[in-house]
């Protein structure tokens, strides 16, 4: 008895040892960083002549593989903030095989953020007045940072003129002498500011121009980014960073806000950050556009004034879109995906259940058959004798044997009917086993097509899933008069061992 099941265990573990499965080098890091491409050959355990590979998913992030298995990608400097740091990217790798079959594996690489310095771009010149402050913001749509990283600004004392200053926030302040400003007539100075990011100190120069000017300027006010026209959906967030400047310095501004055609946009979205730098981050919601006009358009007015009540301001025009609340179509679609594959469960549970039962009474009814057919030709052979011994009528000895010759007959036929036929047990057995193999077909192609929850949002789900529930509910499982068993919600967990490429999306 151990030997043989020591046997069978053998035998098990070497089935699956040589199921076909993808293989990937032992050396390969599947962490990986922004703008470094990672390539590797994807493989079969055992070599198969015409195996072809590809990807699955609806975005593959520009990650490539030919036909042969040879996987490159190079991952995009913005797939993940510095905040995260690094974010999983789940992907499935697929080997289609000449007969037929198809291996599937998942993988999940790990994509850590790649840091880069800051970006300078040429600055507007910088005028300046004679004998007062004179003050230059540097605007974040010529200087910022790539990834999005904070950054300060730092002067080059050695090129610095006598009196001039900057800030972390890259505020240039300077109030010129005489000497100072009539040098600037025939030539202009140019100072370096290094810009650096936070927190790794990632620098680069920016350049500005000093010239002379007369005129009277009034404050500047800078939208990032700087678009006029924006157009998002109900749940996407309108974020602008504003920027205010005052040639006469940062102390000469008195008022920066913004008025908006719809009422039902709160100045709370305004947030201060400091006297030259705001914030403006607004959610429309999902509720914000009635479904009937699909689109709804508002104008923003941003403006800053200064104590002498010149003014400056930016316009901007947002329109919002209706938008499908995606993350709550997406549960529902979950709900249903899971739902079907525990109909599909229980049932081929139940049809387990039902042909182990139909195997016993099929056998019973052959036994028994048998059984009755011996015993009935038997005693009607026994009746026939009893003419021989005793001394009856010559006819009535005729009468008795033919007699018992019909009731051996009729017992023989009687064999057919008394009891449960055999053969309608065996019509139910194939009745069984033909609807299981179908469901499982089918269950297997369902469980497999909307494993990725992007697949379900499209219009064949509600038609693969409607021909799934008809042969659930099919003529042959009412045929079959199936038990009520209570009906079960399965784990997971009990779903894959049945649909092995079952997803809990």
């Amino acid at each position: 008895m151990k030997i043989g099941v020591l046997l069978s265990l053998w035998v098990l573990v070497l089935t699956v040892s040589q199921a076909q499965h993808l293989v990937f080098p032992s050396d390969i890091s599947w962490t990986v960083e922004e703008g470094k491409t990672v390539s590797f050959p994807v493989r079969l355990n055992e070599t198969v002549n015409g195996a072809k590979f590809s990807l699955e998913g609806n975005n593959t992030l520009g990650m490539v593989i030919d036909s042969l298995g040879n996987f490159t990608w190079t991952p995009s400097y913005d797939l993940v903030d510095r905040l995260s740091g690094q974010k999983e990217f789940p992907m499935i790798f697929h080997a289609s095989l000449p007969d037929g079959k198809r291996v599937r594996q998942s993988a999940t690489f790990i994509v850590k953020h790649i840091n880069r310095p800051p970006v300078a771009e040429e600055l507007p010149v910088f005028y300046v007045k004679q004998g007062v402050p004179n003050s230059y913001q540097i605007n974040t749509v010529y200087v910022f940072d790539p990834d999005g990283d904070p950054i300060i600004a730092k002067a080059r004392e050695s090129l610095m003129p006598e009196g001039a200053s900057i800030s972390s926030l890259g505020l240039l302040t300077w109030t010129p002498s005489r000497t100072q400003f009539n040098a600037l007539k025939n030539n202009p100075l140019t100072l370096e500011v290094v810009i650096q990011d936070q927190p790794a100190k990632l620098e680069t120069v920016a350049r500005i121009t000093i010239k002379q000017t007369q005129l009277d300027l009034p404050p500047n006010i800078f939208l990032v980014p700087g678009d006029s026209l924006y157009t998002i959906r109900e749940n996407e967030v309108l974020y602008l960073k504003i920027y205010v400047a005052d040639p006469n310095g940062e102390e000469s501004i008195d008022q920066v806000d913004f008025v908006s055609s719809e009422v039902a946009v709160p100045h709370s979205a305004l947030k201060e950050n400091s006297i030259t730098q705001r914030e403006f981050a607004w959610v429309p919601g999902y509720d914000y556009v009635d479904d009937v006009i699909q689109k709804k358009e508002v104008t923003f007015t941003f403006f800053v004034i200064d104590k002498s009540n010149n003014r400056a301001q930016r316009k901007i025009r947002v329109t919002v879109t209706d938008t499908e609340n995606v993350e709550l179509k997406d549960k529902v679609l979950s709900q249903k995906y899971t739902q079907s594959m525990a109909s599909a469960f229980n049932l081929i549970e139940l049809l387990d259940k039902t042909n182990e039962r139909l195997e016993k009474l099929y056998n019973r009814a052959r036994k028994g058959k048998k059984n009755r057919t011996i015993l009935n030709a038997s005693l009607g052979a026994m009746t026939g004798l009893s003419p021989l011994i005793l001394q009856p009528d010559q006819s009535k000895t005729v009468s008795v044997v033919g007699g018992t010759s019909v009731l051996t007959l009729n017992s023989l036929e009687a064999g057919q009917v008394i009891g449960k036929n055999a053969q309608e047990y065996q019509n139910q057995i194939k009745t069984n086993r033909d609807l299981r193999n179908q469901l499982q077909l089918k269950g297997n192609y369902f469980a497999r097509k909307y494993a990725l929850k992007s697949n379900r949002r499209g219009s064949e789900f509600e038609l693969d899933r409607d021909d799934l529930a008809r042969l659930i509910n099919s003529d042959a499982v009412a045929s079959l008069k199936l038990p009520a068993d209570p009906q079960q919600t399965p784990s997971g967990k009990d779903i894959r061992k049945t649909f092995p490429d079952y997803s809990e999306q």
